[in-house]
């Protein structure tokens, strides 16, 4: 994960985290669809999940609007 979180501060804003999830996520979704991205989507995964916990804690009140907005046009490849 570290390697998704690139240079930013040790302890990661709630944005920060999305934003690098939904690269890992991104660079998922552009792949060829073999195995070999699997520890991308697992990364994809906890960051976003520590995204909605981070802004769980921090703004509960904004959760829903900020994972609506984590997600906005994801479009899966069928």
């Amino acid at each position: 994960m570290r390697e998704h979180l690139g240079g930013d501060a040790a302890e990661p804003t709630p944005d920060a985290l999305a934003r690098s999830g939904r690269q890992a996520l991104d660079r998922v979704l552009a792949h060829g669809g073999d195995r070999s991205i699997a520890l991308d989507l697992l990364a994809a995964d906890a960051l976003v999940t520590l995204a909605l916990l981070a802004r769980a804690q921090v703004s509960p009140e904004t959760l829903g609007g900020f994972a609506a907005g984590v997600l906005r046009d994801v479009s899966p490849r069928v």
